[in-house]
């Protein structure tokens, strides 16, 4: 029976079980970065030795720390010459805070490289074509489903120049987000409300609107026990009108104040703000929005305010991923609607999702979709 390099060897071009298992470590050390990267993508690497069994392991940790690839051959001293590197993302070929993963493994003495996604940033990618050319041999497109979910949030930023969106909302089975009298607290558990604050550590920024913050003065940190690095905070503020008493300038969490040109704000720092224009209906366009926040290296958007601004980015076709927490509980036509207007006059204009997660989260349910196109009528 062959030895795992002799097998490796014979199924050039192929990647080996072992090898897909350790696409699947190194895909899991990425995914528990994700959300902590800032501006740069989430990205694990595992070094196999020529008989399969694993030397190192590596992962990005945000701007100016290693690369996935050059953490693992650190771990590695030396065990890596003759070796496979099994990384999440095509290694990069571009000189920034850190040098180039393709030089490094090139310098390393790594035989084989497996990849699963391709760098779509042009000033980056490279890196399998430079391996290619120093006699490496690569795979590419390994596990790339699975990494293309774990990047998902990165991939949409590059590829479209603006931070990825998810929609948060909590309501009741009847579609109401709060009372008649305005009360929303809690209409969902507080299982449901501690997986919300893991999925505020996921993102970058949070995006709350002027009716939010003047509501529920919410702080939009991290709480519930959830441990990570807490996300920007932006509040719409066309009028100038957030207090500096606002919980949303407490403490040392970063926040941004997005507001008109010209507008005076009280006790906020100008670094601190981000000036835009409204547009005709004296609301920011959410594209313009976007744009600006990926300029300041967002990549990712959590939007938690009411339904104007949530109905706002679904009229635009701006919202990636749904995530809905509903609670069994009733509150009638007098309660206030999780959405607002969104132009619909009959079932074929309605916009349609897709399911595609479904979870039991203490006494509700917790519903993530997708749109497949956020065209009207589709099925």
């Amino acid at each position: 029976m062959p030895s795992k390099s002799e097998a490796q060897a014979s199924s050039a071009g192929a990647a080996a079980p072992w090898e897909l298992d350790a696409m699947r470590r190194a895909l899991e050390l990425a995914a528990a970065q994700v959300g902590s990267t800032g501006e740069n993508p989430a990205v694990g690497c595992v070094i196999l030795d020529v008989d399969g069994a694993t030397v190192a392991t590596g992962v990005h940790r945000g701007p100016g720390t290693p690369h996935a690839e050059v953490a693992a051959l650190q771990q590695a001293g030396g065990r890596q010459r003759g070796a496979t590197a099994v990384v999440t993302l095509e290694p990069c070929d571009h000189q920034g805070r850190t040098g180039p993963c393709s030089t490094a493994l090139i310098e390393a003495g790594v035989r084989r490289v497996l990849y699963a996604v391709a760098d779509p940033n042009r000033v980056a990618a490279g890196g399998a074509r430079r391996l290619r050319d120093a006699g490496i041999e690569v795979v590419g497109g390994v596990l790339q489903a699975e990494a293309e979910t774990v990047l998902e949030m990165w991939l949409t930023a590059v590829r479209t120049g603006r931070p990825f969106v998810t929609w948060k909302f909590a309501t009741t089975l009847d579609g109401r987000s709060a009372a008649a009298d305005g009360s929303s607290r809690w209409i969902s558990s507080a299982e449901s409300r501690a997986d919300a604050h893991e999925l505020r550590a996921r993102h970058d920024a949070i995006l709350v609107g002027s009716g939010t913050w003047r509501a529920d003065n919410p702080r939009l940190d991290l709480r519930h026990g959830v441990v990570g690095h807490p996300p920007l905070r932006v509040a719409l503020d066309a009028r100038g009108e957030l207090p500096p008493d606002s919980r949303l300038l407490d403490g040392d969490i970063p926040t941004l104040v997005v507001t008109e040109p010209g507008t005076a704000l009280t006790g906020i720092d100008e670094d601190k703000v981000l000036r835009l224009k409204t547009d005709a209906h004296g609301r920011f366009p959410p594209l313009a929005l976007l744009e600006a926040l990926h300029e300041r290296g967002v990549r990712s958007v959590l939007v938690e305010g009411g339904p104007a601004l949530a109905s706002a980015f679904v009229r635009a076709g701006l919202t990636d991923r749904v995530v809905a927490y509903i609670a069994p509980l009733l509150l009638g036509s007098e309660g206030m609607s999780a959405t607002g207007e969104l132009g619909v006059g009959s079932i074929d204009e309605g916009q349609r999702l897709r399911i595609t997660a479904v979870e039991r989260i203490g006494s509700d349910l917790r519903v993530e979709l997708r749109p497949a196109a956020w065209t009207r009528g589709t099925q």
